[in-house]
């Protein structure tokens, strides 16, 4: 797992981080030993959860994100920690989060529909979709 950090950098990361929540759900890993190693990782990689997230932030605004969601309040779309604390409790919310937002929507949140980002890339929508799930955990 240090190899795919390494690297892959932030999205390997992201990798990694993913791998460790399936192993978490399957019981197999405890939260605190997942923690512990997730540290151990970004300290021998020499990247920290708090680089990724800054990208993450970073990539927010260069996509125009915060032209339609503010972090905490409601603008045109819901605010990011409102929808992290709605999606963190649905299956692999990573995968659902970043391919939302390449997507697009509609109805979730009301009448007003999220239009598609087709291009955002893949990467890029995974960073940003593990920024808005890292904001009630600030």
């Amino acid at each position: 797992m240090h190899l795919i950090v390494k690297h892959c950098g932030a999205a390997g990361l992201l990798v990694f981080s993913s791998l460790l929540t399936g192993l978490i759900s399957l019981g197999w890993v405890s939260l605190v030993q997942a923690q512990d190693h997730t540290k151990s990782v970004a300290t021998n990689t020499k990247l920290s959860v708090h680089e990724s997230v800054e990208e993450g932030a970073a990539l927010a605004k260069s996509k125009n994100c915060l032209g339609c969601h503010q972090i905490d309040a409601k603008r045109v779309g819901p605010g990011f920690v409102a929808v992290a604390k709605r999606y963190s409790s649905v299956d692999a919310p990573l995968d659902y989060l970043s391919g939302s937002l390449q997507r697009g929507g509609a109805g979730r949140w009301g009448a007003v529909p999220m239009p598609a980002q087709p291009h955002v890339s893949d990467a890029d929508a995974r960073q940003i979709a593990a920024w808005i799930l890292s904001l009630p955990k600030q």
